[in-house]
């Protein structure tokens, strides 16, 4: 564990004691100390909405209308359980997600993950210099001036060696989100179109290009970038697991934001480019400004080129760090904000040669650019499934999680997630392969997919309940040949809810994970290694595709 990660919280609107507890506090008091907590959670979030997330978001609104509003509703509860198994994580194991990943699967499986993490990252950052570009060049500021100025001022954000300090920067930042609503309120949007587009649709039917889209919603609002920077900001802020439930509250909030910002954009576009030639034929962020300018107005246009300008700053930084914190866990090298440069010296130079080279790939020709802003946000929807497992994997190590592993109801939910984001990658792989393909076999295909999920679950649901039986029979012959029954018997006991709660918050408040060189190594049984060479396969092929797809939506 790196020293600088044991301490007080020390966060942008307040500061905990390392050994500062709830008991006895008054109501305002653990208000202050929410406060205090706040952070990674929205941080993470609002740096969802970065470049990328509003060029998607952006292109939605101009091509479908509010027609894919429903895909955002339906990520709510995949943004919150894929980011709460993190911030147990966290808060628990007291390290990275790179470290946890490499210590617990080995140095195949890091690689895999974090490579996938380096290269998905790098090519991000790229489509926020692409933002800074075309957010500055609204207001008349060349590429040539605004790029290497937006690198020199994020390298700047996290080079203090203050964590309170950059905290607050973000926060300066998130709140200039705040130019949302008068986007929004500005074009004249209609409610009941609004509300609409809350019930499920595919407008022009289930398509390579409509599914390619909403693989990039997907991808753009649950990035893997997330995962990694979540865990290991939380671990940087020094939150213990006596303050996850604060940190659950944080990450609430920032969904808020998140999802407010998102409808925001979609609405702008909407109905600020209503019954113009640009409905239909998104090109970039830059171009939507330019036409919000030409037919709503100067203010419209320059609100969205300034919500395109911070979020792209927003999401460099966080992108950035969450990188680098990888590279120091996959390293074993200090990184941390509390640090100097002189102090930290490989996680900081790491940091500023992915702002170089990003900055410098954004001078590439603008086909190149277009390849990746479209690519960048859908190979991040097709990866997040191969995340997500290695992440529903550590939430049931108990070695590393103890009295904090999920429960049977998170692991069914992350069970689900997972198989519904395998399904839309492979319906974006069969509509590109079969281009004639009708939206009524995309939805049989779908419908015989979610059986399969069902069937798959309920056999690992028995395999489960079997393990469990097993568990008790050798708890029970290590306790002097028991009855196994009768341990399971103990093991459900009936408590009462304040019983349960003063037991788990007894023992999970102050529970930590063992030193992890300490730690056996899980093993992977032979059927689920041929899984997760099937799911590696399976992904490489996908990504493949998507390249092949957005070749020709450019070409």
């Amino acid at each position: 564990m790196d020293s600088a990660h044991v301490g007080d919280i020390v966060g942008a609107l307040g500061s905990i004691g390392l050994h500062d507890t709830l008991e006895g506090r008054s109501r305002w008091q653990r208000f202050r100390m929410l406060l205090a907590v706040i952070g990674p959670g929205l941080i993470v979030m609002v740096g969802d909405n970065d470049a990328g997330g509003v060029a998607t978001y952006a292109q939605a609104g101009q091509n479908y209308g509010m027609a894919l509003v429903w895909t955002l509703v339906l990520l709510i509860p995949v943004l919150y359980v894929n980011q709460e198994m993190v911030v147990r994580l966290g808060a628990v194991a007291g390290v990275g997600h790179a470290r946890l990943i490499f210590d617990r699967f080995g140095k195949f499986w890091g690689a895999f993950s974090v490579g996938d993490l380096f290269i998905v990252n790098a090519l991000t950052i790229v489509t926020e210099f692409i933002g800074v570009s075309m957010a500055l060049n609204y207001f008349g500021l060349p590429k040539a001036i605004s790029v290497p100025l937006a690198a020199v001022l994020l390298f700047a954000m996290v080079a203090g060696g203050s964590f309170r300090r950059w905290e607050r920067f973000l926060f300066g930042l998130i709140a200039l989100n705040i130019v949302m609503f008068p986007l929004a309120f500005l074009a004249h949007p209609q409610i009941g179109q609004i509300g609409h587009g809350f019930l499920p649709s595919f407008p022009g039917g289930l398509n390579s290009t409509l599914l390619l889209l909403i693989v990039s919603i997907v991808g753009t609002t649950v990035a893997p970038w997330q995962l990694f920077f979540q865990q290991s900001n939380i671990v940087d802020k020094r939150i213990t697991p006596r303050w996850i439930r604060y940190e659950r509250i944080d990450l609430w909030v920032g969904i808020v934001v998140v999802m407010m910002g998102a409808v925001a954009i979609m609405a702008a576009a909407t109905f600020g480019l209503a019954g113009t030639d640009a409905v239909g034929n998104f090109t970039d962020a830059g171009a939507v400004a330019q036409a919000l300018h030409d037919h709503m107005g100067t203010t419209v246009g320059a609100l969205f080129a300034l919500l395109l300008l911070d979020a792209s700053l927003i999401g460099a930084n966080a992108v950035g760090l969450a990188t680098t914190y990888a590279l120091g866990d996959t390293l074993g090298k200090r990184h941390s904000l509390h640090w100097k440069v002189s102090e930290a010296p490989i996680f900081y130079i790491g940091y500023a040669a992915l702002l170089a080279l990003a900055a410098a790939v954004s001078f590439s020709p603008d086909h190149v650019l277009g390849l990746l802003t479209q690519g960048v946000q859908a190979l991040a929807g097709v990866l997040l499934p191969s995340a997500t497992v290695f992440l529903v994997l550590l939430c049931n190590d108990k070695a590393v999680l103890g009295p904090w592993v999920n429960t049977v109801k998170q692991n069914i939910m992350a069970g689900i997630i997972v198989w519904s984001l395998v399904l839309l990658s492979l319906a974006l792989t069969a509509a590109v392969f079969f281009p004639g393909l009708s939206t009524a076999t995309i939805e049989i295909g779908f419908g015989a997919g979610a059986l399969v999920g069902v069937l798959g679950g309920a056999g690992m649901l028995i395999a489960w309940q079997r393990g469990r039986r097993r568990n008790a029979e050798r708890t029970a012959k290590e306790l002097g040949n028991l009855d196994p029954d009768q341990v399971e018997e103990l093991d459900s006991t009936p408590l009462t809810r304040a019983e349960r709660k003063a037991i788990m918050e007894a023992d999970r408040d102050t529970w930590r994970t063992p030193a992890l060189d300490t730690l056996e190594r899980p093993q992977f049984s032979t059927a689920r290694t041929v899984g997760m060479f099937a799911l590696r396969g399976y992904l490489v092929l996908a990504v493949i595709l998507v390249g092949v797809k957005i070749f020709q939506s450019i070409g």
